[in-house]
């Protein structure tokens, strides 16, 4: 049995539709930075966010992306909590669904960008903790 995707095609469409932490902050530090929306909960919202991102809970994605990004040719990229939770494909899909053209996911989700040492945003004000040498390189090592 043949399968019409061949691999070329099955990883060209990872690169299209996901980014890691790595390089999303690239493209924020360069200024092509992406909307992101995060769309945990309100208490995982209170615990700690992306700089700069926008919460919209995922039951709220279908009813209020277009208030919260009116452009649909515009860049976004989808967040939940990480790699165990698929409330940022289901997000992505509707987007896509509602006409959202350049829609990524974020590998990883929160917690990847935690891990990676990237700052965040809390009650306290913006934070960083140091990344975790088993998904981020470690200066000296």
């Amino acid at each position: 049995m043949s399968n019409p995707l061949s691999a070329v095609d099955f990883f060209a469409a990872h690169l299209t539709f996901q980014t890691d932490p790595a390089d999303l902050a690239a493209d924020r530090a360069a200024g092509r930075g992406p909307l992101v929306l995060d769309v945990r909960a309100d208490a995982a919202w209170a615990q700690g966010h992306l700089p700069g991102a926008v919460h919209l809970p995922g039951p709220q994605v279908r009813d209020r992306a277009a208030e919260v990004c009116p452009d649909r040719a515009a860049p976004v990229v989808v967040h939940c909590w990480g790699p165990g939770c698929n409330g940022a494909t289901r997000a992505a899909l509707t987007l896509a669904r509602l006409g959202y053209t350049h829609v990524r996911e974020l590998i990883g989700g929160y917690e990847y960008w935690v891990r990676e040492g990237f700052a965040v945003v809390t009650a306290a004000g913006r934070a960083r903790r140091a990344p975790d040498p088993l998904t981020a390189p470690v200066p000296g090592c």
